[in-house]
């Protein structure tokens, strides 16, 4: 995908750079209410509007969660998965060889080609599994 040449503005600059400090997916009501916080002048539309435009970009993974609400996360290039806390929502990225080739092994014992998918693996991080009461 050809990435479209974006007018910089100030509130996507400010998105961005909210994302780039989080080590986690937020949401865009998440990621308007840090800025507000900040003092940043920013309606939540706009919010959505940058969110939008970075992951068109492939700036921003965005993922949905059981109840369907789309959440953010800069990640690195290139593919990969991300092992997600159901608690706190810390984010891992890893990188899942054996996916790969299952994924690609289905698809053509199917007779598909130009296979791609999406894996995400859901659990809970030790910091959050310690603070459970025993």
């Amino acid at each position: 995908m050809t990435a479209v040449q974006r007018r910089s503005t100030k509130q996507r600059s400010a998105v961005s750079a909210l994302l780039d400090e989080a080590d986690s997916f937020l949401s865009a009501q998440d990621l308007h209410a840090r800025l507000r916080e900040r003092g940043e002048a920013v309606g939540l539309a706009t919010v959505y509007r940058a969110l939008q435009a970075l992951v068109e970009d492939g700036d921003v993974d965005v993922l949905r969660t059981d109840d369907g609400e789309s959440i953010y996360r800069r990640c690195s290039t290139g593919h990969h998965h991300h092992l997600v806390c159901r608690r706190c929502g810390r984010t891992v990225e890893v990188e899942g060889p054996t996916v790969e080739s299952w994924a690609l092994r289905v698809g053509s014992e199917h007779g598909f080609t130009a296979v791609e998918h999406v894996v995400e693996v859901f659990g809970v991080c030790a910091p959050c599994s310690a603070a459970e009461p025993a």
